[in-house]
């Protein structure tokens, strides 16, 4: 029996799916080619070479069009009394290019997609230079004379290739521009160059731990360094340590006198730091493991420098002898002139002081509603990890200056009592006041006029309040369920009722929150008119999906050994303990197991709580005594389905099936709080009452997803219908992609990439060249190299909504937890909640505009495919109307029945394909 397991268990098989399922261009591309399926294309050489073809397919295209509607960019061209025959200037072919595609954004972009062309040989600089400038001073010529001369001559299909080829060359361009910016000589980089390089920085493994100040000083001094053979040795043992490297693209192995190879070192992983932080020779030899290594190099003395720039831009505040805040100088902030706070950005403190520097960043118009800090909104989406409820409440209220306007009543009084008793405890007593009034002395300024002390009190609640009113519009109605928060809101809603001018702030700051709040989880407008009131903004979604909550009751099925099932209603998130002693009576030496689909147990320890929504996909509980759990055997039902659905799907259209895909798992979406992927990374034992039950619903569904395209294609025999299925997969996926429900396309797209899938040769034999072209299109989108960059690179181009690739993003929350200490010297690490919540605010951004259905007008991907609604209708028979009705469609995709046993749909495809 295994043994539960745990949240780092749960991300480490998050990854692993990722990395199992991600693959390079595989045997389909050859297709296109029309030539046999060679087994090689898996190795690195074999898509090195096709890849490359079809860039030089592409150049062709774009030069043949360019040849044919502009010929005058050709010409001879004069610079410095020399002549350059037949060639571009640079800028020329950027300007073409920008009014051939209208989604480049930007020149940059233009200028990558032509690097592309140079590092492949196919753009030559009339002097042999690497890298492409946009610029009318530098000449570019194509390697041949008649380069796409004769290359397609109907003009349509001219235009539909020039497109394909200018999509293929903009997934190439940002590689091509990065790595054109890494060869720049430091001081020849642009502001804009340095900012590409520290974005890239952010997604590293080996800057993972480094702060933001850091990043940006290494994207000013890193050097690009390449080998093209393996076995060249980078440095030996006992050499002085010259560089400290990271592995951008290839490998390389460690090896030290005496155990031989060491250990093997990946991309995104560092070498070579140790000898420069102590002056100390090499402690190994580095040989490249593969051809074309390519390197980032930070040379001794900028690194020693960065050391040195690090200490002397930090600020420590000490109290009592003791660090509590460490501060670092923010180099933009400084540049800007902003305020002596703005200059610096809290790098780790005691909670109570990071909370105390926080509001000192607070700034408040004239109706206090400016906009707040992000560090203060990355504090509050964090501060459960170092600061629970139990702790943030009272010091806030310690911040809030409740008694200050009585002060010097108190003050005058408790001197007048000293007159007549010399006792203080006896004053405290008769004042019936607490003992530590000088909580709030802090609040008052030392100096000023009356107007200026009442100024300053009135400034410091504002920004309490508008603190707690932010914490609050965080975290909605998931305050209610904490007692200690309830209480400490409805004794502050008590103060600021107590302050008119307070109150009628906060409520015109309110008022104004819900005219300009976008309603995307279909919120309703509240009235003008309402009594101020904290969760007045907070109000349940009104779609048909409700968030579950920690105390909804659902039904439990829990099975007995004999496959009889036991039902119940209990709480989310009852404990494992709770649950056993509502089916078994105490005492007993039962225990609650889980299983999945093949078999594999796991024992849930006692304490585990929220265990039923944490199932995975056709997981079941099982109770039993310790002695029959090697006898239990998987359900009927967990073994998915005998039959597929395909000529139920046939009937349905592409775009429908994809639009209520995108419905469904936008209501799960929404549904989740963004404040559940900190618990889910955290563990959510380590929050009492947390529960991370949408979250996990909706991680379920891409992997529901993605088991049913395997389903479905495994279990349709027909070869005919299998390849009409599998086609019909790949334009769900492009509508899905057009539609920006990036998470059910890569479950597709995952789906279509499973080992049982892949091996249908015949299957993929029958498909379209155009629709292969278009699968491997989207299959460079999940290309894992360089932490899935071209994922990132296309995500960085769409507007909100969209729903992103969930996986993927709980992988990077991993990386930054597991690569980061939660403190530094006994001091939280704030840079690491900083990055943290950065990758959280991924979340809100996707949801801050509503959702909208597509339309019925024909889409992209219906012209890419070239589907007619009445070609396909008129082979349906009557009685086919009713599959196609949407709430029949609706139904259907919210209740798929899958096989997840890898072992059964490999079994299953070698039946229907040997």
């Amino acid at each position: 029996m295994k043994p539960q397991r745990s949240n780092l268990d749960m991300k480490v098989a998050v990854d692993t799916l990722i990395k199992s399922v991600l693959s390079p261009l595989r045997r389909l591309t050859a297709e296109m080619e029309k030539t046999p399926l060679p087994e090689a294309l898996d190795s690195k050489d074999t898509m090195k070479q096709f890849l490359s073809e079809r860039v030089w397919k592409a150049a062709r295209s774009v030069c043949s069009v360019m040849i044919e509607h502009n010929p005058g960019l050709i010409r001879d061209r004069k610079y410095h009394l020399k002549t350059y025959r037949q060639c571009c200037s640079g800028k020329e072919l950027v300007d073409w290019l920008m009014k051939q595609n209208e989604a480049l954004q930007s020149r940059s972009q233009a200028v990558g997609i032509w690097q592309v062309l140079v590092d492949e040989g196919i753009l030559v600089h009339v002097k042999n230079e690497l890298n492409f400038h946009d610029k009318d001073t530098h000449f570019y010529r194509f390697l041949d004379s008649e380069f796409g001369q004769n290359h397609i001559t109907n003009e349509k299909d001219s235009e539909d290739e020039l497109q394909e080829s200018l999509s293929l060359l903009s997934q190439l361009g940002p590689d091509a521009l990065l790595t054109m910016i890494l060869r720049k000589c430091p001081s020849q980089r642009s502001a804009e160059d340095l900012e590409i390089i520290y974005e890239e920085l952010l997604h590293v493994k080996a800057a993972a731990h480094l702060s933001t100040s850091v990043r940006k000083e290494l994207a000013a001094v890193l050097v690009f360094e390449s080998h093209a053979k393996a076995g060249t040795v980078l440095f030996s043992q006992g050499d002085k340590g010259t560089s400290w490297y990271i592995i951008w693209k290839g490998s390389v192995n460690v090896i030290t006198h005496g155990k031989g190879l060491v250990t093997t070192l990946h991309e995104g992983e560092d070498f070579g730091q140790l000898a420069l932080l102590n002056d100390a020779p090499r402690a190994a030899t580095i040989i490249l493991r593969e051809d074309n290594c390519h390197f980032l190099r930070v040379d001794k003395q900028d690194f020693i420098r960065i050391l040195k720039d690090v200490e002397a831009n930090t600020v420590r505040l000490e109290e009592h002898g003791k660090t509590v805040l460490v501060l670092e100088k923010s180099v933009n902030s400084a540049e800007q002139g902003g305020g002596n706070n703005s200059k610096y950005t809290v790098m780790s403190g005691t909670p109570e002081k990071i909370l105390e520097n926080l509001l000192e960043t607070v700034k408040l118009d004239s109706n206090g509603n400016d906009a707040i800090d992000p560090s203060v909104s990355d504090f509050l989406l964090t501060h459960k990890v170092f600061m629970p409820f139990n702790q943030l409440c009272p010091a806030l209220q310690h911040q809030y200056p409740v008694m200050v306007i009585i002060i010097v009543t108190v003050t005058m009084m408790m001197m007048m009592i000293r007159i007549i008793c010399d006792d203080f405890a006896l004053v405290m007593l008769v004042l019936q006041l607490p003992l530590n009034l000088d909580c709030t002395y802090h609040a008052e300024p030392s100096e000023g006029s009356d107007q200026e002390k009442a100024a300053y009190i009135l400034s410091t609640k504002q920004k309490v309040v508008k603190l707690i009113g932010q914490w609050v519009a965080l975290y909605g109605l998931l305050l209610r369920e904490d007692p200690i928060a309830v209480d400490f809101l409805e004794r502050m809603k008590t103060e600021v009722a107590a302050d008119s001018r307070l109150s009628s702030t906060l409520k015109e700051q309110f008022r104004e929150r819900r005219r300009t709040r976008l309603s995307e989880n279909g919120y309703q407008s509240l009235s003008r008119n309402q009594q101020f009131d904290w969760f007045s903004n907070c109000e349940e979604p009104v779609g048909r999906l409700q968030p579950i909550r920690a105390q909804d009751e659902v039904l439990y099925e829990i099975y007995k050994p004999d496959n009889k099932p036991l039902t119940l209603m209990l709480p989310v998130n009852m404990s494992v303990q709770d649950v056993m002693s509502a089916i078994v009576k105490p005492g007993g030496d039962h225990i609650l197991v889980k299983m999945n689909s093949m078999g594999e147990r796991a024992q849930l320890k006692l304490d585990a709580t929220a265990v039923y929504t944490a199932l995975g996909l056709n997981e079941r509980l099982f109770i039993c005594i310790a002695s029959q759990v090697e006898q239990l055997m998987p359900l009927k039902e967990q073994q998915g389905p005998e039959q597929g659905t395909t000529d139920a799907i046939e009937q349905m259209s592409s775009k429908d099936i994809a639009t209520e895909l995108t419905s469904y798992d936008w209501e799960l979406f929404t549904a989740m709080h963004e404040v559940e992927l900190i618990h889910y990374i955290f563990g959510h034992h380590k929050f009492p009452g947390a529960i991370t039950a949408n979250l996990e619903r909706f991680v379920c569904r891409f992997n529901e997803v993605q088991y049913w395209v395997v389903t479905e294609l495994c279990l349709c025999e027909d070869l005919v219908k299998r390849a009409i299925l599998l086609k019909k997969f790949i334009k769900i996926a492009a509508v899905l992609k057009e539609q920006k429900n990036l998470n059910s396309f890569f479950a597709v797209m995952f789906g279509l990439s499973n080992s049982a899938v892949q091996r249908l040769y015949k299957t993929w034999e029958r498909i379209p060249s155009k629709t292969k072209r278009i699968y491997c299109a989207y299959e460079r989108l999940m290309d894992p190299s360089r932490n899935h960059r071209a994922y990132r690179l296309a995500v960085a181009k769409l507007n909100p909504p969209y729903i992103p690739f969930m996986p993927l993003l709980l992988k990077d929350m991993t990386f930054i937890h597991e690569g980061n200490q939660n403190y530094v010297d006994k001091l939280v690490n704030f840079e690491k909640m900083r990055m943290i919540a950065k990758t959280v605010k991924i979340v809100r951004g996707c949801r801050s505009q509503p959702y909208v259905p597509s339309s019925p007008q024909r889409s992209l991907a219906d012209r890419m495919f070239l589907e007619g609604p009445s070609i396909r209708m008129s082979t349906y028979s009557d009685h086919s109307f009713p599959l196609r009705s949407p709430s029949y469609i609706r139904h259907y995709v919210q209740n798929l029945k899958v096989i997840d046993n890898q072992r059964k749909l490999t079994q299953l495809s070698r039946t229907i394909e040997c």
